[in-house]
């Protein structure tokens, strides 16, 4: 007797264009089922693997396709090479899509097939492995024209102060009136004529207080006469939250800021 060829394994991928195409009074996926199938009998295929993309048009974007994830995530880890569908319209619709999809899988050494026994990874056909090679080129030429364009935005938004990278606003450029008013009073000799603390206390008398509509602290004194918001806050020898350095005029660092 003779014995029997040893079915290969495949999966198979199906795909609905509306979740109204799905259901026990629709077709569509039932046909597709069918087709696939009955075509596997025919042809020696043993499916181990359904996959289905439920509303999905065939123009989307393979790589925002669950069902298709999960198929390649099943064929990378269980060896199986063959992905049977209805037809390729069932792959996807637009030309572009549906070489960019077999280009993945082909880059895996995957064949697809349809259920009438086409082979869509075919590659004696010059046409279509020209096609291919366009497809992918333009996949890569959108990539790259994503990540130029997202750069451009980020750079356009560094340049103009806006967002994140350019960190918080120094008090100088929130109230310029607020940080002359608070370098006047400290004049301009190397020794302050005030502590950082009266000069608090004479900027509420005129009437600049913080957020909280309290006297400022003296360390936000001291950030309010740093010549730059990158350097360390200052204190004074003539504030006592500070610590006189021995040399006359030196301010001392402050971590702090109120």
């Amino acid at each position: 007797m003779a014995r029997k060829a040893k079915l290969v394994e495949a999966v198979a991928y199906i795909r609905t264009s509306s979740a109204a195409n799905v259901g026990a009074d629709k077709d569509s996926d039932k046909r597709q089922r069918a087709a696939i199938e009955g075509f596997a009998k025919r042809a020696g295929y043993v499916l181990v693997g359904e996959f289905t993309d439920v509303a999905v048009k065939g123009a989307d974007p393979i790589e925002t396709r669950k069902g298709f994830a999960a198929l390649l995530d099943k064929i990378e880890g269980n060896g199986v090479r063959t992905v049977i569908v209805e037809d390729a319209s069932r792959f996807a619709r637009e030309l572009l899509t549906q070489e960019l999809g077999i280009i993945a899988l082909m880059a895996r050494g995957v064949r697809v097939l349809t259920a009438n026994g086409d082979d869509l990874t075919d590659n004696t056909d010059p046409s279509r492995t020209m096609m291919r090679q366009i497809a992918g080129a333009f996949h890569q030429y959108e990539k790259a024209r994503l990540v130029a364009k997202l750069k451009a935005a980020r750079d356009r938004k560094r340049s103009t102060g806006a967002g994140r990278a350019q960190g918080r606003k120094t008090l100088a450029e929130r109230d310029p009136k607020l940080v002359e008013e608070a370098r006047r009073l400290r004049g301009t000799g190397i020794r302050p004529d005030r502590s950082l603390r009266e000069i608090a206390v004479e900027l509420e008398k005129l009437g600049f207080v913080n957020a909280r509509r309290v006297m400022f602290s003296a360390s936000s004194v001291a950030s309010m006469l740093a010549p730059d918001r990158r350097r360390p806050h200052l204190i004074d020898p003539l504030d006592h939250g500070g610590k006189p350095s021995g040399r006359a005029g030196r301010l001392e660092p402050h971590s702090a800021c109120g």
